[in-house]
Order: C-alpha cells, then sequence, then structure tokens
C-alpha cells in the first residue's frame, strides 16, 4: 500500500519579493520523509485571499494532507485563516480556548491583549488547535489542512505537534553513488537498471568537481532488501 500523499502551500508575498528565504519547505520535507508521508507537490502563494482559497481547495482534494506556513498573524495582511474558512464554507471567529491561551501568555508578559493580537484567536469552525509551545498563538487542523505559522521555528514546532497524530507509512530510505561521469554517459544503463526496479525511485543529479564533470546517482525506496539490491548492481555498473 502507497504511503500517504501531502502537499505544501507557502504564503507570503515576502516569499515571492525575494525578501525573505523560505526554509519550512526544506525542513518539512525531511520530516514527512522519516515520517513516511510522501511530499508530492508544493505551491509558493502570495497574499491574496482568491488565491489561497484556490490553492487550498485544489490541494486538499488531491492529497491527503495539506500543511500551509504563513499568514496566521496578528496584522492586516494575516488573511490565511479567513481564507481557509472560505475554503472549507465555515463561519470564522474568536474561539473560547484560543482566546484563553492568548490572554494568560499576554498577562504573564504584562501586555494588553489588544484587537490586533486577538486576531490570532479567530479559529474557523470545526478546527483543531495545533500547539504552539513557541510563542502561543496556535495554529489548527480542518480536515486534511494543517495550518501553521510562517516564522520556521514556530512552524517547526507545531510540525512536532501534528506529526505524531497524522499515520504515515514506511520511511523513504534512500541510498547514492557518486561517479565521475556525465549524465549522457551513464543515462541508458542507468535508465535499464530504474525499468529492473520500477518499485526504487531513481534520479540523476550532475554536478562538476575542478573542470570535471560528475553524476550523483540516487535511489529511493522504503524496501530495504530491495534498495540494497539495487544499489550492488548499481556499484557492478559505475563503481
Amino acid at each position: 500500500m502507497p504511503n500517504p500523499t501531502a502537499a505544501m502551500l507557502v504564503i507570503g508575498d515576502e516569499i515571492l519579493s525575494g525578501r525573505t528565504r523560505d526554509s519550512n519547505l526544506h525542513y518539512i520535507a525531511g520530516a514527512l520523509t522519516k515520517h513516511g508521508i510522501t511530499l508530492a507537490e508544493a505551491r509558493v502563494v502570495s497574499d491574496d485571499h482568491a488565491e489561497i482559497v484556490a490553492a487550498v481547495n485544489a490541494l486538499r482534494g488531491k492529497y491527503d494532507h495539506l500543511f500551509t506556513s504563513g499568514g496566521i498573524g496578528p496584522t492586516h495582511d494575516d488573511i490565511t485563516a479567513d481564507a481557509i474558512a472560505a475554503a472549507f464554507g465555515v463561519h470564522i471567529g474568536l474561539r473560547d480556548d484560543a482566546v484563553a491561551l492568548l490572554t494568560a501568555h499576554y498577562q504573564r508578559q504584562n501586555l494588553p491583549f489588544n484587537e490586533a493580537r486577538q486576531r490570532m484567536a479567530r479559529i474557523p469552525d470545526g478546527a483543531v488547535l495545533i500547539e504552539n509551545p513557541v510563542s502561543i498563538a496556535p495554529g489548527f487542523s480542518l480536515g486534511n489542512v494543517h495550518v501553521m505559522a510562517g516564522v520556521p521555528n514556530i512552524f517547526e514546532a507545531m510540525l512536532a505537534s501534528v506529526l505524531p497524530q497524522l499515520t504515515g507509512g514506511p520511511p523513504l530510505l534512500s541510498q547514492n553513488l557518486r561517479v565521475l561521469r556525465g549524465e549522457g554517459e551513464i543515462a541508458a544503463q542507468f535508465g535499464a537498471l530504474a525499468a529492473a526496479f520500477p518499485d526504487l525511485s531513481m534520479g540523476s543529479y550532475p554536478f562538476t568537481q575542478n573542470g570535471a564533470y560528475g553524476t550523483n546517482l540516487v535511489i529511493r525506496g522504503t524496501d530495504a532488501a530491495r534498495l540494497n539490491a539495487a544499489m550492488v548492481q548499481l556499484t557492478e555498473l559505475f563503481g
């Protein structure tokens, strides 16, 4: 049985403008691989309500899970929660449990729980809160959509709260062989090997070193015995 699938939706003008470098996609790809969930697609959209709604509806219907990052803070351009509610066709408003968490947090800091901060307690009806041990303001899961912050350390903490609740499959394993030959030289034999192991994923990734061309040959799969058998043949071909 194939592993569950997932998509990642990165939300924010700051990513598309180049002002902020996204690291959340790289992080979640590794975390999902270890958990046995296949990250199959990633998109980046601007802070535009209609674009977010369209992307959420397209991706949540195509994959078992959709993870989002960005746009759940206290400012006017943090519109992800409203867009998720619109995508599901549900009401969004202040949630008592989220209000309680944030009220206590700001009281401890002797800061006012003002109108801007209250925006972070607006949660779509039917959603389950995602714990945020870093800055308290929660994310949430609604259906198969998991909505998390864009700040990397908060995103990572929220993902750590979500993943144990999701059923994964066998972790994706990988092995690689580095050869000092160009892709064109090894393509035919490598392609034949891939055809002989259709249950494994094989990819070639070129590089240059000291003016010479080389290729990293990578084999991935969930069956360690099959992976080892393919690597033996790969090494015999190019080792």
